[in-house]
């Protein structure tokens, strides 16, 4: 006989408890199959395909696209055991017939129970009880669903309460006269804590007031473009990053012969055994995690009225894609090898780009290297993730004509650019991370080990 399956919101990471449905991937009345992508999901972490928790008919959908859906909640509804939804594999195999059917009937009532009443919809009689929900596949190892911590709270701005606040918040957002949809939300998730609203409300009392922005009229031959949940995100964390951390910025060049000279010795050899090339960024990741050993207070949080400073050096590495931008974390960068890196690089850059990181994979990094040098940048000055003490860019490798030893050579150069967290690091010690760095890289020979 057919039933049901109710599709739940799943949860995305062991800190992520709801998602934004960017995109259906079918529609009502379309086979759906066990493990095959179902539909897409924001987060503030990561955009993520979902599978279907089982093989059926999808019958109803109860999240529309652009809706934020906690996890747990239902998002769609899946008849599973209807003939023509099963063939002789298992598999649905949706005939006309069992696409046009509505939902089949709950399971016979015992003579005790109240027969259902008749209803021409095709939703479930008030009398029948709803099959149990299942939870799509976790795309995690992840602890269990925490309680929401918007359930039951009073709707607030932002349309269709896609963001609640709670009476605390509220309350204090009444009081100080500030616009909750104007605040950037540092809690759990990005909720707006009452330090943000009292916080926003002290810069606005510091900052002049701003003329209001002119009205920008999309011309004749205009292209709108929306922003999706992920880009309106990174514009949130960028825009906290610049106001509320004192950038500073320096910049040294490194004789990368040595670095050249070894990946070249080892780039063949290499590709056959492990099936992809030898770039030159786990060279700099090395570095960089050698120099946090070395330089402890780069690998730091501040903490308003401490630094905290990571035992573990987790380095992000960022990702461009061609719409947004994602920055995977390599744990315990430090003990890895050249190759040990690589591999890792290789792993969470072409997991990124078929959509296939967990929300986990982007979390918890302490430092992050860039390679925008691989476009052919020459100088960066890279924005510091919140969190982080800093972030180091590497540039491409230009031969250029250097002096040596009094006379004039053509070597592989590269600028090696550092943005800090002045308020974690003043000059001295950047320079001296950032040195470290440049001597590492420049201490390479051919015969360095890869593995």
């Amino acid at each position: 006989m057919a039933s049901t399956t109710r599709v739940v919101m799943p949860q995305l990471g062991e800190s992520v408890h709801e998602g934004t449905i960017s995109k259906w991937l079918v529609k009502v009345g379309d086979k759906v199959v066990e493990f095959e992508p179902m539909l897409e999901v924001d987060t503030d972490k990561v955009n993520a395909e979902v599978p279907a928790p089982v093989t059926g008919i999808l019958r109803e959908i109860l999240a529309k696209e652009g809706e934020t859906v906690q996890a747990g909640a239902e998002i769609a509804v899946v008849e599973v055991g209807s003939e023509g939804a099963d063939g002789a594999d298992g598999k649905a195999t949706a005939t006309p017939e069992a696409v046009a059917a509505p939902p089949a009937a709950a399971p016979q009532k015992t003579a005790a129970e109240k027969p259902p009443v008749e209803k021409v919809s095709p939703e479930p009689v008030a009398e029948e009880k709803p099959a149990p929900a299942v939870t799509t596949p976790p795309l995690a190892e992840a602890a269990p669903p925490l309680p929401s911590l918007r359930e039951d709270l009073p709707a607030g701005r932002g349309g269709q309460g896609e963001h609640r606040y709670s009476p605390a918040v509220q309350m204090q957002a009444s009081e100080l006269k500030v616009d909750l949809a104007k605040v950037v939300g540092t809690g759990i998730g990005g909720r707006i804590t009452k330090k943000d609203v009292q916080d926003f409300a002290a810069q606005a009392k510091v900052a002049p007031a701003a003329a209001p922005a002119p009205a920008v009229n999309a011309g004749a031959g205009d292209e709108v473009v929306q922003l999706t949940r992920v880009r309106r995100l990174i514009a949130e964390n960028m825009v906290r990053s610049k106001t509320t951390i004192p950038h500073a910025w320096q910049t040294q060049e490194a004789d990368m012969s040595g670095v050249v000279a070894n990946r070249a010795a080892n780039k063949a050899a290499f590709q056959k055994q492990e099936g992809f090339s030898l770039t030159y960024l786990p060279y700099v990741m090395a570095a960089a995690a050698s120099a946090l050993r070395e330089h402890p207070q780069v690998n730091a949080t501040f903490n308003e009225t401490e630094l905290i400073i990571h035992r573990d050096i987790n380095l992000g590495v960022s990702v461009g894609l061609e719409d947004t931008l994602v920055v995977p974390v390599v744990r315990r960068a430090d003990g890895l090898s050249l190759a040990g890196l690589a591999r890792a690089v290789n792993d969470v850059a072409t997991r990124a780009r078929n959509k296939q990181l967990k929300a986990d994979d982007l979390a918890g990094a302490t430092f992050t290297v860039n390679n925008s040098g691989t476009f052919g940048t020459l100088f960066s000055y890279s924005v510091i993730n919140p969190g982080q003490a800093g972030i180091l860019t590497m540039e491409a490798i230009v031969e250029r004509p250097v002096a040596i030893d009094g006379m004039i050579g053509i070597k592989p150069m590269m600028y090696l650019c550092f943005s800090f967290d002045h308020r974690v690091l003043d000059g001295l010690q950047a320079a001296r991370f950032l040195t470290s760095c440049r001597k590492w890289l420049e201490a390479v020979t051919a015969e360095s080990p890869v593995y």
